[in-house]
Parts: structure tokens; C-alpha cells; sequence
């Protein structure tokens, strides 16, 4: 799968976990948030999710933190 993090209105990283399919300059249209702060591919692996690679459309990485903040949003989403 793929995913953006976006920035929300109140500063807060927000996931979007999207198919392989849908390129990212297409997902990024349809999300009105203005900042990105990363993209790439997220994986679920035995031990937690994993996140790597990047988007040149967008141009950004998937970084170090990605995976805490996705697992953090599906355990919790109101958070």
C-alpha cells in the first residue's frame, strides 16, 4: 500500500493509506490539507508496520516516524 502524511489544520500528522494503483499526485488532489510531510509505502510486517521509499511527484521520503504515527492512528483513530 501506499500512503501520504499529511499536516492537518491543527498541526497533527494524518495518514492516508492508499492503493499501489492510484498515483500519489492523484491521491494529494483530492486531500484539501496543504502540507505533505511524507510519502512512500507501508508494509505490515510480524513485528509492526514498516515504511520506505518515497514520492518524486510529491518530491518526499517516507521517514523514521511514519510507522509509529500509522499504527498510532489505526489503534486510535480520535487521536
Amino acid at each position: 500500500m501506499k500512503y501520504i502524511m499529511f499536516e492537518d489544520f491543527s498541526g497533527a500528522p494524518v495518514p492516508i493509506i492508499f492503493p499501489k494503483r492510484i498515483d500519489f499526485a492523484e491521491m494529494r488532489e483530492q486531500i484539501p490539507y496543504t502540507r505533505v510531510l511524507s510519502a512512500g509505502y507501508v508494509n505490515f510486517t510480524g513485528t509492526g508496520f514498516t515504511c520506505h521509499g518515497e514520492s518524486k511527484s510529491l518530491e518526499v521520503h517516507a521517514r523514521p516516524e511514519d510507522a509509529g504515527v500509522i499504527a498510532a492512528k489505526l489503534m486510535n483513530p480520535d487521536v
